[in-house]
């Protein structure tokens, strides 16, 4: 069992790759977490990785009652392959006065049933990881890609060798590209939020972007 060092709080249901991986994440980044799952192997195999691992039934409300899942700031469904589970784990997460729940939906239909039960938060870690490996693959100065809402996406974008030197006013990216810059990631590990039209690119600046969900990210971009 490992201890925390911050105080917000996090319950996590289903301990399969997604739900492994977000619950390791945030403990090690110093975060209280409570994993949950069915399979007792599952969770003796990860009660190394968690403030708390515990074998429980997740659509239970009793069992999670229990487990105190009022008291958690933030609540993770992480079953997305089993709907039927993830729809009553949202619901009673809900019931239970959980106060932000994030799960994870395998298509449209699932994910807007989610939304309408009360998750705040839906996400598709298997597409939006597609995402990043296409765009990678199209255009090597693209980092990393995030849909932002239905309308937006954000992206990371590697400083091109015939930019630096360059002020943003200069490289016109918003007219260029429809390209609203609101970060760039310094050489030092700073980021500077929101930079102002004269600030000039240097090797190895990364930029953080919002751009129309509709321009694919090609090599024409740029």
């Amino acid at each position: 069992m490992k201890m925390s060092k911050k105080s917000k709080q996090f319950v996590v249901l289903g301990l399969g790759k997604f739900g492994t991986s977000i619950a390791k994440a945030l403990v090690d980044s110093g975060y209280e977490v409570l994993a949950v799952d069915r399979n007792e192997e599952i969770v003796k195999y990860f009660s190394d990785n968690a403030t708390y691992a515990v074998q429980a039934d997740i659509t239970d409300k009793e069992a999670l009652k229990e487990l105190g899942i009022a008291n958690f700031d933030v609540g993770i469904v992480a079953v997305g392959d089993d709907m039927e589970s993830s729809i009553l784990s949202t619901v009673l997460l809900k019931e239970l006065g959980v106060e932000y729940i994030v799960a994870k939906a395998q298509n449209e239909i699932h994910k807007k049933i989610l939304e309408k039960i009360g998750a705040d938060k839906v996400v598709f870690p298997e597409h939006e990881m597609g995402l990043r490996i296409a765009a990678n693959l199209i255009n090597n100065n693209i980092l990393d890609v995030m849909e932002f809402s239905k309308d937006y996406k954000i992206l990371e974008i590697a400083v091109k060798q015939e930019w630096i030197g360059k002020d943003l006013r200069a490289l016109g990216l918003r007219k260029k590209y429809s390209m609203n810059v609101i970060a760039i990631k310094s050489n030092e590990g700073e980021m500077i939020i929101s930079p102002e039209a004269d600030y000039v690119m240097k090797e190895n600046n990364i930029i953080v972007a919002i751009v129309p969900s509709h321009i694919e990210s090609s090599q024409e971009w740029f």
